[in-house]
C-alpha cells in the first residue's frame, strides 16, 4: 500500500503546523493536490514530511505561470510513483474566459489528446491509469448547477474509455456534511478530496 495525501481549494489552519504534519502524516509518501491552493502551503508540506508533490491547477492558480510549486505538473501527462500511475487535468469550466479555465469542446481534445499514453495498458486488459486527478468533477457527479462548478462531459468519457480506478477531484466545496463524497462509476471509485483526504492506494500489478 502506498499512503498518500490529497488536498486541494481550502488552506487548513491545522495543515500549517509542523507538529501535526509530522504527528499524523509521518507515514505518506506522496502528496497530490487537485488545485487552488498557493504555492508556500503546498511546498510547507512537502518540506516537513519530505516527500514528493504531483499537482494540476484549479482555475484560480493563475501564479503558477511564472511561479510554480515545486513539484510534477500532471496536466496531459501520465507519471508514475511506487507502481501507481497518475493522470491529470487541470481547470474547470470556462465562466469569464479565465487562463485555466475551458469549454466542454476544449476539454474533450484534452482528453482525446492523452489517449496514446494509456493504450498500452487498456489493450493489456489493465485501468488506463490507476489514479485521475482533476481539478473539476465530471459531470452529474458532485457538481453543481452553478456555471463555474459545473462538471465536465468530457470526464465522464475519460472514465468510460481509460477505466481509472479513481478519478480525486476538489472544487466543489464539502462544507456541508451531507454532500455525497464517494460515488462508483463503472470501475472508477470517484472521491472529492476537497479539502483533505488520505487514500491508501494498492499498486495496480
Amino acid at each position: 500500500m502506498v499512503k498518500i495525501l490529497f488536498v486541494s481549494d481550502t488552506v487548513m489552519p491545522q495543515m500549517e503546523s509542523a507538529a501535526n504534519l509530522r504527528r499524523r502524516y509521518s507515514d505518506v509518501e506522496l502528496i497530490v493536490s487537485c488545485g487552488d491552493l498557493p504555492k508556500v502551503y503546498l511546498e510547507f508540506m512537502v518540506s516537513i514530511l519530505n516527500v514528493p508533490l504531483f499537482y494540476v491547477r484549479g482555475n484560480h492558480d493563475e501564479r503558477y505561470i511564472d511561479d510554480p510549486p515545486g513539484g510534477d505538473d500532471l496536466h496531459g501527462r501520465v507519471l508514475t510513483f511506487k507502481g501507481i500511475s497518475f493522470a491529470g487535468i487541470e481547470g474547470s469550466m470556462n465562466y469569464n474566459n479565465g487562463i485555466i479555465q475551458y469549454t466542454e469542446f476544449q476539454m474533450m481534445r484534452i482528453v482525446l489528446a492523452m489517449g496514446p499514453q494509456m493504450g498500452i495498458r487498456r489493450l493489456q486488459g489493465k485501468p488506463g491509469v490507476d489514479v485521475f486527478v482533476a481539478h473539476s468533477p465530471p459531470r452529474g457527479i458532485h457538481d453543481a448547477e452553478d456555471l463555474p462548478h459545473t462538471g465536465f462531459k468530457a470526464f465522464l468519457r475519460f472514465l468510460d474509455w481509460y477505466r481509472p480506478r479513481y478519478m480525486v477531484h476538489g472544487h466543489v466545496h464539502t462544507y456541508d456534511r451531507r454532500k455525497t463524497t464517494h460515488t462508483r462509476y463503472e470501475d472508477t471509485e470517484v472521491i472529492n478530496i476537497n479539502p483533505i483526504t488520505v487514500l491508501d492506494i494498492e499498486p495496480d500489478e
